[in-house]
């Protein structure tokens, strides 16, 4: 385990690699991690388990998880899982993946596709979409959210959890980081090619109905006192107004 950390950490420092496609960034750099992924990560992450828990999912709906990496959120869903029609997890990186079909594999109504989340397209609209620190991820991340909505199906959810930092002035009633936070967090990040944006919330809240949103911050693992920004947010698409006959 420590020789494994010590790799991680090694990859952390190197960072990730400027050149070649982002799907080709992303299995340079997480393709030696894919293993110990999830162990790594779990005490960073934070607030995955409660977006799970909070989308109001009915049996028998197909929901999608943009840039699901190994799979690991799969398991909040605990035994509600066996009750969806069908989970697609999609992701860039091949490696992450590979893990994301072992543990479905006891899951037949679990698919992995290996797919760009600005682009994917499934066969039917969905009754959920969520995003779980991947959105930060993703370069055109406005093009994901404008995927995510357009594959729900009206009222349908979309959920985000992720990094961020807070714009410098922030709407009435929301948290405000201050310079040197928001300077701090967009810097440790920046070359994991993770960017904790300051316009996720506003431009969620812009498109759809909101119904959960929270602004948090979680511990660091190895860093005493030091606590990572994050948000919660669950939105419902909204529905056409249907014209008013004169």
């Amino acid at each position: 385990m420590l020789i494994a950390d010590a790799r991680i950490l090694y990859r952390f420092l190197r960072g990730q690699p400027r050149k070649g496609t982002h799907a080709e960034r992303l299995t340079a750099f997480y393709g030696p991690q894919a293993l110990d992924y999830d162990r790594s990560r779990e005490g960073l992450l934070h607030g995955r388990r409660e977006l799970v828990e909070l989308l109001d999912l009915p049996a028998g709906s197909t929901v999608v998880e943009l840039g699901g990496g190994t799979g690991r959120n799969l398991a909040f869903f605990r035994e509600r899982l066996a009750f969806l029609k069908r989970v697609d997890v999609v992701d860039l990186c091949g490696p992450l993946l590979d893990q994301a079909r072992r543990r479905a594999e006891e899951w037949p109504n679990v698919r992995i596709v290996e797919a760009d989340a600005t682009a994917y397209v499934p066969e039917q609209p969905v009754d959920a979409v969520y995003l779980s620190y991947s959105l930060s991820m993703i370069p055109d991340w406005f093009r994901a959210i404008d995927n995510a909505l357009a594959m729900l199906k009206p009222g349908g959810l979309i959920g985000v959890v992720d990094f961020y930092v807070s714009r410098r002035d922030p709407a009435p009633g929301a948290i405000r980081h201050g310079a040197i936070r928001r300077s701090f967090w967009r810097a440790w990040f920046d070359r994991d090619g993770v960017f904790p944006s300051p316009d996720h919330l506003p431009y969620l809240v812009s498109r759809c109905q909101t119904e959960v949103m929270m602004e948090r911050a979680g511990r660091v693992p190895w860093i005493p006192y030091v606590r990572v920004p994050y948000y919660l947010f669950i939105g419902r698409k909204r529905r056409p107004v249907r014209p008013v006959a004169a």
